[in-house]
C-alpha cells in the first residue's frame, strides 16, 4: 500500500456585503470572503492537500481565476473534481485535518454540518474530516477581521 500526505493553506480577503462560504454551506456574517470563485477558504485548502499528496500539482493549476469559467463557481464542483482526479489515478481519501482562522462569526457551531456536506461531495464518512476553528487573538489581518486563513492536512492511499 502507498500512503501519501498533503498539505494546504489559502487566504482570503473579507469584504462586507458578501456571502460567506466556509466548508460548503453559506455561513450568516455581514462580511464574505473574495475571491474568483466562491472563495471558500476550506474547501480550497483541502483541494490544494488533496492535490499535493497525489503530485498533481495545486488548485490554481486547474481551475484558474483567468478561466471566466470558474467565475462565481461553487467550490464544492471544484472538490467533486479534485475527488474525482485522485480516484481515477487509484487513491482513496483516508483523512482530513483542517484548520479555520477566523475571529467571527464563531464557527464551531456550523462544524457539523459543513462535514456533512464536505463527506458527502468527497463520498466519505464524516469521522474522516477533522474541522477545528481558533483566532489569532487579535493579531494580524486575521485578528484585525481583514481576511479568513485556513489550513489542511491530508492522508491518500493506493493499494
Amino acid at each position: 500500500m502507498k500512503i501519501r500526505t498533503g498539505f494546504g493553506y489559502d487566504v482570503h480577503q473579507l469584504r462586507e456585503g458578501l456571502p460567506f462560504w466556509l466548508g460548503g454551506i453559506q455561513v450568516p456574517h455581514t462580511h464574505g470572503a473574495l475571491g474568483h470563485s466562491d472563495a471558500d477558504v476550506l474547501i480550497h485548502v483541502i483541494c490544494d492537500a488533496l492535490l499535493g499528496a497525489a503530485n498533481l500539482r495545486d488548485i490554481g493549476f486547474h481551475f484558474p481565476d483567468t478561466d471566466p469559467q470558474y467565475k462565481g463557481i461553487d467550490s464544492k464542483r471544484l472538490l467533486a473534481e479534485v475527488v474525482r482526479l485522485l480516484r481515477e489515478r487509484g487513491y482513496s481519501i483516508s483523512n482530513i485535518d483542517s484548520t479555520i482562522c477566523l475571529e467571527q462569526p464563531k464557527v464551531n457551531p456550523h462544524i457539523p454540518e459543513m462535514q456533512r456536506v464536505l463527506a458527502e461531495v468527497m463520498g466519505v464518512e464524516t469521522d474522516d474530516i477533522s474541522i477545528k476553528a481558533t483566532t489569532t487573538e487579535k493579531l494580524g489581518f486575521v485578528g484585525r477581521n481583514e481576511g479568513v486563513a485556513a489550513y489542511a492536512s491530508v492522508l491518500i492511499s493506493k493499494s
